[in-house]
């Protein structure tokens, strides 16, 4: 009997993005595997030839780099990761490009840092480029720019997969797509031959216990992110209203399969409607320039109510801000749970905190909003 949960999700997903990690196109020595990147693009291209428009996050520059320069080892110094990443990104935008030209399809090839998801401005051009490339017939393949990179190529969570999430929510993409060497989320240890995928997961917080993190197998040392990473990337996209299925992208035909509605990989469905694209910067691309700590009062009335935030309910202020940055909003563990743009300036809001709007005129000499935080400006985590 088929799914029709699953057959309705991706008869909706007119655009798609895909992401693909490192161990999906490398070789056991870390080579580019050029057969497995024509696999992909192959299916990219029948996607679009059915009227899907989509796009590719793509790792793997690095491990390509690597291999043209026969490294063993991912290296541990920055340079050499960033000669290594240089030398693979041209690698692998002309194997895409190769393996794209028989269907008439272009590789654009498109390198984002995290500042320009940060800056609004950027972040929109950003959004005009992928749908203008669309127009063009081409496939975007995006990655991080890991030469210029700093930040991105050091940490170990943020990586492609956070990176496909908010490509989602920039372009409000109803389905992304995680493929990496696994098959799912399991149900427990994948080693143990018992387990099994999960085939439909609606709360990720409660599949917390289920994760369990692959670094061994071949290219395990090429590769960053996980099954925990997968999950935070699924929390961002799902939060704001979209779906995501994380599957095996060393099975053949898998893009094919999970667009056509098949019981593969691991479905995670939206947490509730899909929420402007404004609200997807304020939530999830844009860095907090301070954090306001609220009283359980507050919290409440925000999380709950519906209500904006008053600057009686904040109990402490940090960070530095002016009016129109982005704040984030924690509880009194210090836990983040919204955030949102503040009206005022970070040593107005110190004024201001846990004071009633009645004194705002007396305080400040003004009172522009009675709001610190306007519920229409406000995003919940």
């Amino acid at each position: 009997m088929p799914d029709l949960v699953r057959q309705e999700v991706m008869n909706a997903a007119d655009m798609v993005v895909v992401k693909v990690g490192t161990r999906v196109l490398a070789r056991s020595d870390g080579s580019l595997d050029d057969a497995q990147v024509a696999s992909i693009a192959g299916q990219l291209a029948r996607l679009w030839q059915a009227g899907r428009r989509v796009v590719l996050v793509s790792s793997g520059a690095v491990g390509a780099g690597l291999g043209r320069l026969q490294l063993a080892a991912r290296p541990t110094n920055l340079a050499q990761l960033q000669a290594a990443a240089a030398i693979g990104q041209s690698l692998l935008i002309e194997s895409y490009n190769r393996a794209l030209e028989p269907h008439r399809l272009h590789a654009a090839q498109v390198l984002l840092t995290a500042e320009d998801l940060q800056d609004r401005t950027r972040y929109l051009n950003v959004r005009n480029t992928l749908l203008a490339l669309f127009k063009c017939g081409a496939v975007p393949i995006i990655n991080e720019n890991d030469t210029v990179s700093v930040d991105e190529l050091q940490r170990r969570f943020g990586d492609n997969d956070r990176l496909a999430a908010l490509v989602t929510n920039l372009i409000r993409a109803p389905l992304l797509v995680l493929l990496s060497d696994v098959d799912g989320l399991f149900d427990g240890d994948p080693a143990d031959p018992t387990t099994q995928v999960v085939p439909v997961v609606t709360n990720i917080a409660a599949q917390a216990n289920l994760v369990q993190d692959r670094r061994t197998g071949a290219g395990a040392h090429l590769s960053r992110g996980g099954m925990a990473s997968k999950l935070q990337a699924a929390r961002i996209a799902t939060s704001a209203g979209e779906n995501v299925v994380i599957a095996n992208g060393r099975q053949e035909g898998i893009l094919d399969r999970i667009l056509a509605g098949e019981d593969v990989g691991t479905l995670i469905l939206a947490e509730g409607r899909a929420i402007d694209s404004r609200k997807r910067w304020i939530g999830w691309s844009a860095y907090p320039a301070g954090l306001l700590t609220l009283d359980d009062g507050a919290c409440k009335a925000i999380r709950t109510g519906g209500r904006s935030l008053l600057a009686v309910g904040i109990s402490a202020v940090k960070g530095s801000f002016v009016k129109g940055d982005v704040v984030g909003l924690c509880d009194l563990a210090g836990k983040e749970f919204a955030r949102g743009l503040i009206n005022y300036t970070v040593e107005e809001t110190r004024t201001l905190a846990g004071q009633p709007t009645e004194r705002f005129a007396e305080l400040l000499g003004h009172c522009p909003y009675e709001e610190v935080v306007h519920r229409d400006n406000l995003v919940i985590l």
